[in-house]
């Protein structure tokens, strides 16, 4: 729904409010509480209604643009046209030392949508695109869409049954593949579902392909007209645009749908949203198969006429020297990125840089304050949401640790909430009416967000899996037949409404009658450790309740103090929160988007003769992580120890 005359008027009484003088401010605060029922405090309507206001005039912005494209059934190719033939000869990608007008860009991806029409791919079909990051793969997967064609954007780090499995869970008709990843594909060739699907290999020039059956994406891109494909005519504002997979952290990837709506909802809403302008330069080293490099980032040039820098890979070495030789005035970051460049010796790009703004998600509390102060950045901007949901918030403002907030005034206006959550099962709560219970100020709860069919920005799409779709929706939420999508994650909310990230709902674990929450016992021992990788988990213990917790720390110099983190872990964490055991790791697997893995490495639990790293356990007695020795471990699961 639309935002109520109510809430508008609100927001257009943002600049009157400012001119009020202290009198005025406070009558007018008054009246808002009266207008309100009372139901909020005066505390709470000073405090928030400021921030509210300026959060409801960008919303409804970015409301107007989504309501004037879907009006006039502009799709992601259409809108880049239009951007594209305002600013033919400006500079819209930096690669490398490479500079892309948004011309180049317009008709390298009008000769792939005439490319692969010419080859028989029509409207819906799905195309796997396995890359490492450049333009173009921007180019490919824009000219696909030109023509209807639905580009999944396939992890370049995947290899064997994964990637296999991306390739079919999307039914891809044919396989586009970065020549410098020609093995990943040969490695699964012979398999039966993937080597009937036409392959085609770009970056590759003249040289031989390794895969003989492979077709010459460059020599082929030469041959057809760069004119715009008629196609595009046809290709819809609710259209499919690009199949984009969740991270894998608890299993294999899911492919999410993403709609040409969605895709310029999630750019143009967080670029209008945080502030970022057709005159800024933005430094985008994320990968560019994920939502957040590869559609907000990107997005940035395709609608609103930025410039956007592209690393084939991130680098924590060069990203300040990026920004300085690129003369960036915007930057991303996402999962661990902020933590490995502060984890970087001082050097005169920290602060010769013109960054102004940087938005993304993962920059963890407890170094918020020192990221900001060392590297002078101005404003960050944390949002929270998921690669397929419709529950994403932003934090405008900049309050530290606040991934974004919900109005207390005005909650229907944005309809987002925390739901309660069963503490031992994580399933949804519900009262005697079987609806869900809404969390007050300072309970954590799942964060969902309401599903209204066909709405541009409401709407929950899925997946290509319509079991994993179902999963994701809970029905009967505040009445009867309502629906909202499902995100997984538990949050809390403080009294002014900011939002703070508290675990995934499958990353908790029982111990001692408590629920131990992952995330918080990784930051402290991250901290203890050095700001070093840290992944904890349960583990299974014979005869005991619940899982015992266990952290692996990545200490590949094997420099990991066990007296120091034996000191802070009993100083930081409640009794149940301390981890029972402790892996030192050589390497720590992650996904693509710098989020630590942990399936693998809590099957392997904590079984030192399966296990080549060194395991350490939490002896009581003698106040110390002590050697996991094999006597030690049998006598833990013959219960002769006490856990």
């Amino acid at each position: 729904m639309w935002p109520s005359a109510v809430a508008v008027g609100v927001a257009s009484a943002l600049w009157y409010t400012t001119q009020l003088d202290t009198y005025m401010i406070g009558s007018f605060t008054f009246a808002l509480y009266i207008g309100l029922g009372g139901s909020t405090t005066l505390w709470q309507i000073q405090k928030t209604f400021p921030r509210d206001c300026r959060a409801l005039f960008r919303y409804l912005k970015v409301l107007w643009k989504i309501h004037h494209a879907q009006r006039n059934n502009l799709s992601v190719p259409k809108l880049f046209q239009e951007v594209a033939q305002k600013n033919r000869d400006k500079i819209a990608f930096y690669f490398e030392d490479q500079a892309w007008t948004f011309h180049q860009v317009d008709e390298l991806s009008n000769r792939v949508g005439n490319y692969f029409s010419e080859k028989g791919l029509k409207h819906g079909d799905a195309v796997a695109l396995f890359m490492e990051n450049c333009v173009e793969y921007v180019c490919i997967w824009l000219g696909l869409t030109k023509i209807g064609a639905v580009p999944a954007l396939i992890n370049y780090n995947l290899r064997f049954d994964s990637l296999r499995h991306c390739i079919k869970v999307a039914y891809c008709k044919a396989v586009i593949c970065g020549a410098e990843l020609q093995e990943a594909i040969s490695d699964i060739r012979d398999s039966e579902d993937i080597s009937l699907l036409p392959l085609y290999i770009s970056g590759g020039g003249e040289a031989e392909f390794c895969i003989k059956d492979a077709v010459n994406l460059d020599v082929g891109l030469c041959s057809v007209v760069s004119t715009s494909p008629p196609q595009v005519h046809n290709v819809n504002f609710s259209d499919n645009m690009v199949y984009i997979y969740t991270s894998g952290t608890t299993g294999m990837p899911k492919a999410a749908v993403i709609k040409h709506s969605r895709a310029y909802f999630a750019a143009e809403g967080m670029g209008t949203v945080v502030g970022v302008t057709s005159s800024d330069i933005l430094y985008d080293p994320l990968p560019l198969y994920h939502t957040a490099g590869g559609i907000i980032g990107i997005g940035q040039s395709l609608f609103e006429g930025a410039t956007t820098v592209i690393r084939r890979k991130f680098s924590v070495s060069q990203f300040w020297a990026d920004c300085v030789k690129y003369r960036c005035t915007a930057g991303q970051y996402i999962g661990e990125i902020c933590r490995y460049l502060l984890n970087m010796p001082e050097k005169p790009e920290d602060k010769q840089h013109k960054i102004r703004i940087m938005f993304g998600n993962g920059l963890r509390p407890n170094i918020w304050k020192e990221f900001e102060k060392r590297f002078n950045i101005p404003k960050i901007c944390e949002f929270y949401g998921s690669t397929e949901g419709n529950a994403n918030v932003i934090n405008i403002d900049g309050k530290p640790g606040a991934v974004g907030f919900v109005s207390v005034l005005f909650p229907s206006v944005y309809p987002v909430a925390l739901i309660k959550v069963d503490e031992e099962t994580r399933e949804v709560a519900r009262d005697s009416n079987g609806l869900c219970m809404k969390c007050k100020p300072g309970e954590p709860g799942e964060f969902i967000g309401k599903i209204v069919r066909n709405h541009p920005v409401r709407d929950f799409h899925g997946y290509a899996d319509e079991s994993s779709t179902k999963k994701k929706i809970v029905r009967d939420v505040f009445k009867k037949g309502d629906y909202a999508f499902l995100s997984g994650d538990i949050l809390v909310m403080d009294d002014e409404g900011y939002l703070y990230f508290k675990d995934r709902t499958g990353d908790t674990f029982r111990w001692k009658g408590e629920n131990v929450s992952t995330s918080e016992v990784e930051a402290v021992i991250s901290k203890v450790a050095g700001h070093a990788d840290v992944v904890v988990y349960g583990v299974e213990v014979p005869g005991a309740e619940g899982r015992a917790g266990m952290a692996a720390i990545l200490d590949a110099e094997e420099t990991l103090d066990m007296e120091e983190l034996y000191s802070g872990v009993m100083k930081s964490l409640a009794p149940y929160a301390r981890p029972l055991f402790v892996r030192t790791a050589k390497e720590l697997e992650m996904t693509g988007t710098y989020k630590l893995k942990k399936v693998t490495i809590q099957k392997e639990g904590f079984d030192p003769r399966n296990i080549k790293d060194k395991i350490f356990f939490l002896d009581v007695k003698k106040k110390a992580y002590i050697p996991l020795s094999e006597d030690v471990y049998d006598k833990i699961i013959r219960g002769e120890v006490r856990v």
